[in-house]
């Protein structure tokens, strides 16, 4: 595919410093990998002198496979393409006795930073979760600032922050003690490095003669700054971004970077990328009047050549119920009448909350869905303790059920206890279940562990029989009740919140069996053996699709829907207090949530829907939304909103029946 005018403009220009502006769907990826091309072939610049990054591994390994189907494996040797972490590391390695550090150093995840929090500050937090995750945010933030606690020692502090800097004070001592790097110090690290030390920039400026930065619109202080130290006085880099979808700032991400750079790089080239290859233009033209609310540095608008395309779509339904059930009947007479594919379908929302709703109507509908970036209903912990403990009552040979739930909650069976049990079962030939009645179980098991082992099996045997013989949905509530989840949860949970939720989705799962057990007007009443293998069907298509082959509707957040593209796509709960979010209204933060819709419309191809509910339930109480002030500022024009929709005539209801019988003889051909 030839690359258009300003394309080619970002490719070719290499005698200074770049900045390409590429609006959504405008072949970023292609610049940045056409421009690593002709740096190596036309500019004869050895590969292993330039280094491109980005910020998720994702995105590392999709932009490496797309350099090597360009540039083959022997003009691309010695090409670095990682992320920004990665290219952090790789200078700590290379410079790790200037730094002080020995070799093999370890590496700090989130839960051995928190635990080193935990055991600093057991005296003044007594393991408090909440005050330790704010300690860990405020000490991220102050990295990410590049920010060291002897910098804090100028500095005026409040009592609270006084109080953490003590504490980050001791968690550098101790992580230094332990020759340990935690993430943020990945970045922190080298960029104090290079800023203090000459010798050690200019090996690195000579090491990397042309960077290029993908998303830079996500860049924080400390990326900013590793960028500007890397490239030197020769500024020989491109950067990529698009002010209009920075959508990150809660991570530290900074749109100001764009616009610091024409201060820090005066000779700066701006090229715009607005040609779209992925939308109507009529889509485009709603994306374009939308952010243009949002103050801008750069002015740009993006067009395409795609025709100008469907009117938007606005559905309003009574609650969210309803919003799910009208958004799935959509979708499945849209998939009809043009003969699509469920993969084609993306269903958007601001929270993952959200999603639980469409999970259940798609899931009654025999509808595959597939939900990404987030994490699905099924893929929960606590949904999937509850799922075993059923999986155990309708089969007691299900050795894994048994495994994941016989100590949860804790009932003194440790590993050892477990895997003697096991090791019984294998004897025996026989499941761990059966083994908890052998006679023999004295003979290996003793104390705490034998009783609990031997209570579990008769507790399980009892339930199974009453669920089997009588009420099955009484029989699941005293379950959940009897073991004492509820507070075992709210004893092991990272916050008080989180175990409400957790036990809100335990109810929602809770909700559903019993619907499937009483049954309804369109489906029968079903047995628990015969929900719990549904259940279990619907979890494993999800776990075992192929994320690429599958016909599945995707759902996901409008975050993790940046950089995606659909043909169809539905944004749901498009209200006040949602899209935009409440806490953004509070902290009068409207400009990013005006991104986030702005990401939302661009991901549609042909046709967007946009639903707003009149009541929703939010923490129990039912709340009356105002429709998002974003469906005001669309352009009325391009907007259908159902209430204000035409009557349709007797000739295009003629026509619409004939598509919809062509379409189902074409359905019954293939058959």
């Amino acid at each position: 595919m030839k690359l258009n005018p300003g394309q080619n403009e970002a490719v070719n220009f290499i005698s200074g410093p770049c900045l390409v502006l590429a609006g959504a769907g405008s072949g970023k990826t292609r610049v940045i990998i056409n421009k690593i091309a002709y740096l190596v072939r036309e500019c004869e610049l050895p590969a292993r002198y330039i280094a491109a990054v980005t910020f998720t591994n994702k995105a590392a390994r999709e932009m490496k496979e797309r350099v090597a189907q360009t540039l083959g494996k022997k003009e691309a040797r010695g090409l670095k393409i990682s992320t920004f972490h990665t290219l952090g590391l790789n200078i700590i390695k290379s410079e790790v006795k200037t730094l002080g550090l020995k070799p093999g150093f370890s590496l700090f995840d989130d839960k051995d930073s928190m635990s080193l929090l935990k055991d600093l500050t057991e005296v003044e937090f007594d393991g408090d979760k909440e005050l330790l995750s704010g300690l860990q945010t405020c000490i991220s933030n102050w990295k990410n600032a590049l920010i060291l606690p002897e910098d804090l020692k100028h500095q005026t502090l409040s009592p609270s922050d006084l109080e953490h800097a003590e504490f980050y004070q001791r968690y550098h001592n101790h992580l230094r003690a332990y020759n340990a790097l935690d993430f943020d110090d990945l970045i922190l690290l080298p960029t104090v490095l290079l800023k203090n030390n000459e010798t050690v920039r200019q090996k690195w400026q000579n090491k990397i003669r042309y960077l290029l930065v993908d998303e830079y619109q996500d860049t924080n202080t400390s990326q900013y700054e590793l960028v500007r130290l890397l490239v030197g006085e020769r500024s020989r880099f491109t950067v990529v971004g698009d002010d209009d979808q920075s959508i990150y700032s809660w991570r530290g991400a900074r749109p100001q970077n764009l616009v610091l750079l024409q201060t820090d790089f005066p000779k700066l080239r701006v090229i715009k990328l607005e040609q779209n290859y992925r939308s109507s233009e009529r889509i485009l033209h709603c994306a374009n009047i939308l952010i243009q609310n949002n103050p801008h540095v750069f002015e740009k608008k993006l067009f395409s050549e795609l025709g100008y395309g469907e009117p938007l779509q606005v559905i309003t339904a009574k609650n969210e119920e309803h919003e799910a059930e009208r958004v799935v009947a959509e979708l499945m007479a849209h998939k009809f009448m043009g003969a699509t594919k469920f993969k084609d379908y993306a269903i958007l929302y601001r929270g993952n909350f959200q999603s639980r709703v469409f999970e259940k109507v798609l899931m009654s509908n025999r509808i595959p869905y597939k939900i990404s970036g987030g994490m699905s209903f099924f893929g929960r912990t606590e949904v999937k303790d509850i799922m075993a403990y059923l999986r155990l009552l309708v089969n007691q040979d299900d050795d894994n059920a048994l495994l994941r739930v016989i100590n949860t909650p804790t009932r003194g069976i440790g590993r050892v206890s477990l895997e003697k049990l096991g090791n019984l079962a294998n004897h025996n030939r026989t499941s761990m279940f059966e083994a908890t009645f052998d006679p023999n179980l004295q003979d290996v098991l003793s104390g705490k562990a034998l009783v609990s082992v031997e209570q579990f099996g008769r507790w399980i045997v009892e339930l199974s029989d009453r669920a089997v013989r009588g009420d099955g949905i009484a029989t699941i509530r005293e379950m959940i009740k009897a073991m004492g989840y509820e507070e075992w949860l709210y004893e092991s949970s990272t916050s008080p919140k989180a175990a409400e939720m957790g036990m809100a989705n335990i109810s929602t799962l809770f909700g559903w069996i019993s619907d499937m057990l009483e049954g309804s007007e369109l489906d029968p009443p079903m047995t628990l053996q015969e929900v719990v293998n549904r259940l279990i069907l619907r979890d494993m298509m999800e776990r075992s699709e192929d994320d690429e082959e599958s016909d599945q509707v995707q759902l996901m957040t409008l975050h993790a829907s940046k950089g995606l593209e659909f043909p169809y796509v539905f944004m749901v709960g498009m209200e006040e207090g949602l899209l935009p979010h409440q806490s953004s209204i509070d902290e009068d933060n409207i400009d990013e949530e005006r991104r986030l819709a702005y990401v939302g419309i661009t991901r549609a191809q042909k046709v967007l829907f946009m639903t707003l509910v009149k009541e929703r339930r939010q923490y129990g109480e039912v709340i009356n939304p105002e429709p998002s002030r974003f469906l005001h500022e669309l352009p009325q024009d391009d907007l259908v909103w159902e209430h204000k929709k035409p009557k349709v005539s007797a000739q295009e209801r003629q026509q619409k029946s004939q598509v919809g019988i062509a379409n189902l003889r074409n359905m019954m051909n293939k058959n």
